[in-house]
């Protein structure tokens, strides 16, 4: 293993610390507003909760639950599986950055002392700046699904990234397999994951494909059109909510 790996894996594992003891330190200790509430009984009970449902984050929470000393200690409990999966969250960031920033820096198979550290404190600085930013802080502080949907989304595009490494070499497709599956168990805690498959996509077209003009353009329209789409129903929602 070289000094540049041995370096992004400790650091990652510093910033995996980092977060975790400051979300660890501003939990919630009981239920907050919204749907907590409604997650954390309906895991505690196995109950189904508001449509589309989340039957795997459920699951997981009630694997937290299960120990709770007591029922006054279930919430804190499952606020703390958040507070864990956004820690994880921030392990696999620091992984993502470190690898697109060796492929911006270094060009041959030789890096230097400073291209190391270059790419590692890119690394760092990163991964803290979204550790501390007021969504997701506040996210992975309390009961709730998006703490845990940003670990899918964060360990999919990784591994689609580790994929992009191994590709042309014996059982490289085991990470697509692995996206596939994660991609389906995301889907039992939440529908944001699937964002992260026109990532995916584009990276498996421009390593195993030659750009086109042509398909840069397709991929153009069809970026514009769902923007588009989400912008047109953001705005529809908002008319409604003010409607009521």
């Amino acid at each position: 293993m070289s000094k540049y790996q041995k370096t992004n894996i400790i650091v990652g594992w510093i910033s995996f610390a980092i977060a975790a003891v400051v979300y660890f330190l501003t939990l919630e200790p009981t239920v907050s507003f919204w749907d907590c509430g409604e997650f954390i009984t309906s895991a505690y009970k196995l109950e189904i909760g508001h449509a589309p449902g989340a039957p795997f984050f459920l699951l997981l929470a009630r694997f937290f639950s299960m120990f709770a000393s007591d029922t006054e200690n279930v919430a804190l409990m499952i606020n703390s599986m958040s507070g864990l999966a956004s820690a994880f969250t921030i392990l696999f960031l620091f992984w993502t950055i470190t690898h697109l920033a060796k492929k911006l820096i270094v060009a041959g198979d030789k890096i230097s002392e400073s291209q190391v550290w270059t790419i590692i404190g890119s690394g760092f600085i990163g991964a803290m700046a979204y550790a501390f930013t007021d969504t997701f802080w506040f996210s992975a502080v309390e009961g709730e699904v998006y703490a845990t949907s940003s670990l899918f989304t964060a360990v999919v595009f990784w591994c689609v990234l580790k994929w992009e490494n191994e590709e042309g070499k014996a059982y490289a497709n085991r990470w697509l397999i692995l996206i596939a599956y994660l991609m389906g168990l995301s889907i039992g805690v939440h529908l944001l994951n699937l964002l992260a498959i026109p990532a995916i996509v584009m990276v498996y077209y421009f390593k195993k494909y030659e750009p086109q003009k042509w398909s840069l353009k397709s991929f153009g329209c069809c970026f514009a059109s769902f923007g588009w789409c989400n912008v047109c129903n953001h705005s529809r929602r908002c008319k409604t909510c003010f409607c009521f």
